[in-house]
């Protein structure tokens, strides 16, 4: 049984994280698009629509300690530490530029250049290579070493966010049409097929009446969440790929605030900015 509590936007867990500096208008305001942990929890990195990319010490939340990466021109879409080493710092800008950093030295350590409009990354669980995909659905396949892509794979359809399994394997890739598809990776193939009639079909997971725009694995890699703009989260068995629940409660659509599974895989929070309707709603497994 999955139990739904729905939390007051803007009312709980505020967040004393303060972005305005000195000389600023009381105004002024940035728009933070992505925010992240590095793997020991000791570091909190967000990037806005300023252009700007700061690292936080969750202890310290004022602007006067955190470490701004300057380097930037166009608006910061997504910034994600590499899973496997604490000061590795990836961040990709609307303009198609990715950027690595090491966060202890504050410098940049590689740039990889015209990735196009540029939305969306995910390191492979290993740490070794990770995926960009931009607006024009063609996803990216880089080195943190190398000042090129490995490799380019053009997708048949809108592609939104990108997910990995835990054995870095597979990667699951949400689409416009409210299907996951389930791709083997590096080499971006359908992991699963079956017969109809003699052809060979691509097995996706169909949980969504309209486009689904998220994707997160459960810790324990036993159950997959996808999230649509039809304000539905499906839950999926990966033992066997079906859904185990489909969740309703959401006031608008799951979409960029996304979703996420607790530590211990016991709890899903699932997030919706639909006009003045901002929610977060907490499931629980039982």
């Amino acid at each position: 049984m999955i139990q739904a509590r729905v939390l007051e936007d803007r009312r709980m867990l505020p967040l004393p994280y303060e972005e305005k500096t000195q000389g600023e208008s009381p105004d002024h305001q940035h728009s933070i698009r992505s925010i992240a942990w590095n793997p020991l929890g000791t570091l909190v990195a967000t990037g806005s629509s300023d252009k700007t990319l700061r690292v936080w010490n969750p202890e310290k939340p004022n602007v006067r300690f955190s470490t701004d990466l300057k380097g930037h021109l166009a608006a910061i879409e997504k910034v994600a530490f590499n899973p496997v080493k604490d000061a590795e710092l990836c961040s990709v800008s609307n303009d198609g530029v990715v950027k690595f950093w090491d966060v202890r030295s504050k410098t940049c350590t590689n740039e990889i250049k015209g990735l196009g409009d540029a939305f969306t990354l995910v390191w492979a669980p290993d740490g070794q290579t990770l995926v960009v995909g931009n607006k024009a659905d063609n996803i990216f396949v880089l080195s943190p070493t190398r000042s090129t892509p490995i490799a380019s794979h053009q997708q048949p359809s809108q592609t939104n966010q990108i997910a990995f399994c835990w054995s870095g394997e597979k990667i699951f890739l949400t689409t416009g049409e409210g299907r996951t598809r389930i791709l083997t990776y590096p080499d971006f193939k359908p992991a699963f097929q079956f017969n109809v009639e003699n052809e060979s079909k691509e097995f996706t997971l169909n949980g969504h009446t309209s486009s689904c725009l998220s994707v997160e694995l459960q810790p324990t890699g036993r159950y997959l969440a996808t999230g649509g703009s039809d304000s539905i989260i499906s839950l999926w068995d990966t033992t066997d790929w079906i859904c185990q629940r489909t969740i309703t409660s959401m006031i608008g659509p799951s979409s960029d605030c996304g979703l996420g599974f607790t530590f211990d895989g016991n709890f899903l929070v699932g997030g919706s900015d639909e006009g003045e309707q901002n929610s977060v709603v907490l499931w629980r497994r039982d």
